[in-house]
């Protein structure tokens, strides 16, 4: 399993980008989370196996129809946070 994290950049939030990722991430079979960011990107920490995250690499390339991809960073999670699941982390 590996630890994914990725900063999606573009016209990202507003969008429905957090929802669109939540649905295809359950249908690949990842766990992990999506978050808007005060920056205006998004962030989407991922568990998967190297075919889940190609799946989801070429997706969050592209995003849902309304979102404009400008630019991912992929890199190594190295937070502590296990995840059970997949969600969405809205703010209080």
């Amino acid at each position: 399993m590996q630890k994914r994290q990725f900063l999606i950049y573009g016209i990202v939030q507003g969008v429905g980008f957090r929802y669109f990722t939540w649905r295809k991430a359950k249908e690949i079979g990842l766990k992990g989370m999506v978050r808007n960011l005060h920056d205006g990107s998004v962030e989407a920490i991922i568990y998967g196996n190297e075919q889940q995250l190609s799946v989801f690499r070429t997706w969050i390339a592209q995003g849902p129809a309304h979102a404009k991809v400008d630019k991912v960073i992929e890199q190594t999670y190295l937070g502590e946070q296990d995840f059970t699941d997949f969600y969405v982390h809205h703010y209080r």
